[in-house]
């Protein structure tokens, strides 16, 4: 199936054409039978001399009823335009071919209709003359006649030819289906019609119908009257929904395949004819019709502040419209849908100047550069090809600024809190602005820094000098007495608080057993040849007098013990050694328990 718009001024024979095409009644209302003219969307098909089926919306032409225009014409690839032989150009062929063009619909065929009522050369050269200058320029004439059916044999050959030139649909593509209509159907629930442009439906598949935030299921498919397992674009399609009301649903909503869309309502975009532009426009794009606040950045570009969110892609083309005036002020094409806050000095300035180099196309690798990092999801829902494996994707250069800047917070960390274990990793997170923690072991590792534990350290941390000195001290008051540990005030004395005995620990210039108790680092080895000299099971009070220390010190020194495995605790709360030492005071895991 191709689907194919009608174009031109109210009562110029579009539908009397249809009708003439395909046997059917485009206008579906009586309203629009008894007063000869289409006020909605009227919708027929037609089987063309080789087969193909070409499915036509027919647009209203009246002036009042644009809005309705737009929506049948924003999502097909191509139109049927029409000039009435007797009337020539009018002023809704004017802005019927202004919205064309500011969408960028570029095949078509102009239909010269009453040719029985007047000669077709005056208006051909007219509309070709006002065609020039757009995307239709050149496009196929055709003269006809409704009411005698002059010319409908080469209409239905050049709607042939003009099928076999449109390019051919992606699908594959995620699914985006702008909705034209919804009713219900008794017994069947809620249905909704659009012009599928791209991707396929199948009966069963779940969707996400925006701005519902509902998720919906296929419970049935139609295109061109006939129930279907699945349509691919491009195609007129009626989805039957499961999972959502009617008063939810309406013109200008979409269904959406699930996690694959962004829904924004700001964005940058470039405009064509960008003058004189208003503060206050409608964004028209699909099916839907959005009002927006425009902020002009560079000659032909802006931001946009949507009233409501949209799911939108780089590339996407739309126009913007005065709904009082009925003035089209522009087809624009989206360039990007997730833009930085212009908050700073001079933001604006630089913005507008990045916007001169995107073009529209979405490209991954550009993308990735101007955003450094980005979730592999988060672009592709842009439109963009993720240009490496996921979940996130970081720029190369982005990456060694990272590992510069982490290198100087852990410099400067250790600076400000020398006695610290290293740095904490959410610490470093938060001021490297990374929004996921699990990049921090990434740009480590990239950084040539360690992560353990919540802390990121490269290198031991030298002790300050202060510190250092009284470590000496004590660590010679240990020579004659390696068991007489310093009291809480000779501690003091030093300057010497349980950050900085921890500290010592960590490089390895003290034992700590507990909170201000430290021990040389060799005290465990140290002690087990005197343990040696007791007899078994010895108690508590025999291990402090072999080692010459306070309970304070031999408790917590034999539990160390205990838990290395050096010693045991007897049920009758004696002691043991598991192993005997060796000729160099060492004590061997695989040796035989004395008794």
């Amino acid at each position: 199936m191709h689907v194919i718009a009608t174009a031109g001024h109210v009562d110029h024979g579009k539908s009397t054409l249809i009708r003439q095409l395909t046997g059917m009644e485009p206008d579906r209302w009586a309203e629009e039978r008894r007063r000869g003219l289409t006020i909605d969307l009227g919708f027929a098909w037609a089987r063309l001399p080789d087969g193909c089926t070409a499915a036509f919306v027919d647009v209203p032409g009246h002036e009042r009823f644009v809005p309705n225009m737009l929506a049948g014409v924003g999502p097909v690839p191509a139109v049927l335009f029409v000039v009435a032989a007797d009337e020539g150009w009018m002023p809704q062929s004017s802005e019927h071919l202004d919205a064309l063009d500011a969408l960028g619909v570029r095949h078509g065929l102009l239909a010269v209709t009453r040719c029985d009522l007047a000669d077709p050369g005056s208006a051909s050269e007219q509309a070709h003359d006002r065609l020039r200058d757009t995307g239709l320029a050149d496009i196929p004439v055709v003269h006809v006649s409704g009411r005698t059916g002059a010319g409908l044999g080469e209409l239905r050959h050049e709607l042939d030819e003009l099928i076999h030139r449109l390019p051919e649909a992606d699908r594959e593509a995620d699914v985006r289906l702008w909705v034209d209509r919804a009713f219900t159907i008794s017994g069947a629930g809620t249905v909704v019609t659009g012009t599928l442009a791209a991707g396929t439906i199948r009966s069963g598949d779940h969707l996400h119908l925006h701005p519902a935030d509902a998720e919906v299921a296929v419970r049935g498919l139609q295109a061109l009257g006939s129930a279907e397992q699945q349509v691919s674009a491009v195609a007129r399609v009626a989805v039957n929904l499961r999972g959502v009301d009617l008063d939810r649903a309406r013109r200008g909503s979409v269904l959406l395949t699930p996690e694959r869309w962004l829904s924004t309502d700001v964005l940058d975009v470039r405009i064509h004819r960008a003058v004189d532009l208003p503060r206050e426009l409608m964004l028209h794009i699909g099916a839907a019709a959005v009002s927006t606040r425009v902020r002009p950045l560079g000659h032909d570009t802006a931001r946009l502040a949507l009233r409501a969110p949209l799911p939108l892609r780089i590339g996407d083309r739309a126009l913007l419209r005065d709904p009082g005036s009925q003035r089209i002020f522009g087809g624009l094409v989206v360039l990007d849908v997730r833009p930085p806050q212009l908050t700073r000095r001079g933001a604006a300035r630089a913005r507008a100047a990045e916007l001169t180099t995107m073009d529209g196309q979405p490209d991954g690798v550009a993308e990735l550069r101007r955003r450094r990092l980005v979730r592999a999801a988060d672009l592709r829902a842009m439109g963009a090809a993720p240009p490496g494996p996921g979940p996130w994707l970081l720029d190369e250069a982005h990456r060694a600024d990272l590992c510069d800047r982490l290198a100087a917070l852990l410099a400067q960390h250790r600076q400000t809190h020398p006695l610290d274990d290293g740095m904490p990793a959410e610490a470093a997170r938060r001021a490297l602005d990374l929004p996921d923690p699990a990049l921090l072991p990434e740009i480590a590792q990239a950084a040539g820094v360690s992560l353990r534990a919540g802390r990121l350290r490269n290198g031991p941390t030298p002790l300050p000098e202060r510190v250092r000195r009284a470590i000496e001290e004590i660590r010679r008051g240990f020579i004659d007495h390696p068991f007489q540990a310093p009291t809480a005030d000779e501690l003091a004395a030093l300057g010497l608080g349980d950050k900085e005995l921890a500290a010592a620990a960590r490089i390895g210039a003290l034992l700590r057993l507990a909170p201000g108790l430290v021990l040389l680092p060799d005290a465990e080895q140290l002690a087990v040849p005197r343990l040696a000299s007791l007899p078994e099971p010895f108690t508590l009070s025999q291990a402090r007098q072999a080692l010459d220390t306070s309970r304070r010190v031999a408790v917590p020194l034999l539990e160390l013990l205990a838990r290395h495995g050096t010693t045991q605790r007897l049920p009758d709360g004696t002691h043991r050694l598991v192993s005997a030492p060796d000729a160099a005071g060492n004590t061997g895991g695989n040796s035989t328990p004395r008794r």
